[in-house]
């Protein structure tokens, strides 16, 4: 393919600068973004860059998305988890595996990231001006990789699932003490860690449900299950001179435990069965009401171009021929761990290599 092919790419975010790292050589490339590449990149893994996760079968790793599923099995079988380690080694930026499989920069830097990023797209134009409409005569290819959050009025040909927040907190009808924190708490089918905050709930396990239900209608109720299978009457017959509020402190922070309402300072040998199962009911089905997701830190959307319009072969529009869809402006997104970014590098490496074939 001759150099004096164009491509523009809408949006200098992750899928963007990755899908011009790879036309580069062989196309006349331009970015177009109205604020400076990769700046979204930066708040990310809070600073330290969770470049991915470390599962290396694509139909397991497909399975933490909740929307697209299905549509990244073509997309991760030609660009895997093994591909984007591979890559950022290329450009300098060596990684490691956490325990809970996250994959990071050794330097623990988002900046580095960046930097090295920026440095090894040595052949691209960036214009820094805002996109208003999308006209394919001036280039041979568009590639639209806006994100999850705005330009979608660039794309009025396609249908638009509309955006909702994901990977976000709970604002809830109850209040609880602010700053506790409660690790392998179960719910809706998940389990990991979360924490009360001054609105309502955060943490991993609440921005998992958060993301299955993204478009569910508010208010609705969760069940927290703190303990898991756990015999309370055995538990009081071992310390019966334990006050409940010792003992549950346990499992849960005392500031919690107050919450609860029974008489803590009583002894565990005169607990009554419906003190008890009042007891269990709190440690196992606890119920809390949310009314709506909390407005910090949300940087997930789900919605976007609707994935029956594009080609997941080669993320081509099956209705404007020429231009190509990466990253979050499709409606496709994971939960947290490295798995929104590993969407952007696979499907922006998809739409570039499949322009160069052409």
């Amino acid at each position: 393919m001759a150099r004096e092919s164009k491509a523009a790419i809408i949006g200098a975010g992750p899928a963007g600068c990755m899908c011009a790292y790879y036309l580069q050589d062989k196309l006349d490339v331009t970015v177009f973004d109205f604020a400076s590449p990769l700046r979204t990149l930066l708040p990310t893994g809070g600073g330290r860059c969770n470049l991915a996760y470390a599962e290396y079968d694509f139909k397991e790793l497909a399975k933490n998305y909740p929307r697209g599923e299905k549509f990244l099995y073509s997309v991760f079988s030609k660009f895997s988890t093994a591909d984007t380690v591979e890559f950022f080694e290329k450009i300098g930026v060596k990684t490691y595996t956490q325990p809970d499989n996250r994959i990071f920069p050794v330097s623990n830097s988002s900046k580095e990231v960046r930097d090295k990023f920026l440095k090894a797209l040595n052949r691209v134009k960036f214009k820094k001006e805002l996109v208003k409409q999308i006209d394919l005569k001036n280039f041979d290819y568009v590639i639209a990789a806006t994100g999850g959050h705005a330009s979608y009025s660039l794309l009025k040909a396609h249908t638009i699932i509309p955006p909702k927040p994901a990977l976000t907190g709970f604002v809830t009808k109850e209040r609880f003490p602010a700053g506790v924190s409660l690790k392998n708490v179960s719910c809706c089918g998940f389990k990991d860690d979360l924490i009360f905050t001054h609105e309502g709930v955060s943490g991993p396990l609440i921005y998992k449900i958060s993301s299955v239900n993204a478009r569910k209608e508010f208010p609705y109720k969760i069940f927290l299950d703190f303990c898991g299978d756990l015999d309370l009457q055995k538990l009081f017959n071992e310390n019966p001179h334990k006050s409940v509020k010792n003992l549950l402190s346990e499992f849960v922070p005392k500031s919690f435990v107050c919450s609860l309402d029974i008489n803590h300072d009583e002894k565990c040998h005169n607990i009554n069965s419906k003190q008890r199962d009042k007891i269990k009911n709190f440690l196992n089905n606890y119920e809390i009401t949310v009314t709506g997701v909390s407005k910090k830190g949300e940087v997930v959307t789900c919605g976007g171009v609707s994935l029956d319009e594009v080609d997941s072969r080669t993320m081509e529009s099956k209705i404007i021929p020429g231009l190509y869809f990466c990253g979050e402006v499709l409606d496709i997104d994971g939960f947290c761990g490295g798995f929104n970014l590993q969407n952007c590098w696979s499907t922006a490496f998809v739409a570039a290599q499949a322009i160069l074939s052409r």
